[in-house]
């Protein structure tokens, strides 16, 4: 079945419980979009978010947000701005690792980009220490037992697509510390196989430790499509699976929101009218998951979901 008529069978049978879209202050005459997921310290909730301005691409910041009110985040005056686009954090033992996408130029156009990743204990304090391999994103890091840290590679490609048919692939790799998270060792992460079919890409957007061992992957899965009058449009999904890192299997994988589940709104481009870029789930004191995902590359949402790793453990 294609992806296509997933996503119709998905939106045919979807239960979306709350639906909203996120109100930011502060940053008036720019956009707030792909969010990281909102994360707490020392009782307050706060949450980084990409800025732009609506009329441009690639000129972004990356700056810190607190919840003011339900669904409502305010600029944190004087808080660092990174020269960063959508951002994401990790935590790791007593860290908060917080990476983003780095946009080079030259000559007044996009020469290439870079992963990079900041760490500490203190909000205001996040320091530079590693960047990834060439033209990578969607570098994630998960907290695994032992003290250990899973690492998410995305390669994407006209090699990748020449040997895999996929545009993208996912790989993972095990390292002791935040000390060997190199560029080399992202770029030669094994793959997992089985996730994206022909034409196909995406990336883990979050990952989590489940108490049976297996990581919990929420994500994005896209696909190209033509709108009515055939223009090409860029089909961005929520999806979820979980991965075993003994079997080295990804199981379960399915559709867990799309643009259609949350509130009509603009988008930044025509080709992303059908755009939802995952920014990962946060748990309710009902069992039930909110969704966070940037939408339209403009504005961020929030829906609630059923718990998407039912049958294969809880989140530790």
């Amino acid at each position: 079945m294609s992806l296509k008529a997933i996503r119709k069978q998905f939106e045919e049978n979807k239960r979306i419980y709350e639906s909203a879209i996120l109100t930011f202050h502060g940053v008036d005459g720019f956009d707030v979009y792909n969010i990281s997921i909102p994360f707490e310290r020392e009782g307050r909730r706060y949450l980084f978010g990409r800025v732009e301005r609506r009329n441009e691409w690639a000129r972004s910041w990356v700056r810190l947000f607190e919840e003011t009110r339900h669904d409502e985040w305010t600029l944190v005056p004087d808080s660092m701005i990174y020269t960063l686009e959508d951002p994401y954090i990790s935590e790791i033992g007593s860290e908060l690792i917080m990476g983003g996408t780095h946009v080079q130029f030259e000559a007044g156009r996009v020469k290439t980009y870079f992963g990079y990743f900041h760490r500490g204990t203190d909000l205001n304090d996040l320091r530079y220490f590693t960047t990834g391999p060439n033209k990578m994103k969607d570098i994630r890091l998960v907290a695994m037992p032992n003290g250990k840290i899973g690492v998410f590679s995305r390669p994407r490609g006209a090699e990748t697509h020449g040997k895999y048919g996929s545009e993208s692939m996912i790989g993972f790799a095990v390292i002791d510390s935040l000390d060997q998270l190199t560029a080399e060792v992202i770029e030669n992460a094994p793959y997992i196989g089985g996730i994206f079919g022909e034409g196909e890409w995406g990336g883990v957007n979050q990952a989590y430790l489940l108490d049976s061992g297996k990581l919990g992957i929420v994500g994005h899965l896209c696909y190209r499509d033509r709108d009515a009058e055939g223009g090409e449009v860029k089909v961005y999904l929520n999806m979820a699976f979980v991965f075993d890192p003994v079997t080295w299997k990804a199981v379960d994988l399915h559709l867990i929101g799309s643009r259609t589940c949350y509130p009509p709104g603009p988008y930044k481009m025509p080709d992303l009218v059908d755009c939802a870029f995952t920014s990962g789930i946060v748990m309710r004191p009902d069992g039930k998951a909110d969704l966070y995902s940037g939408i339209g590359d403009c504005q961020a949402g929030r829906i609630t979901i059923d718990y998407p790793f039912e049958g294969h453990g809880q989140i530790v």
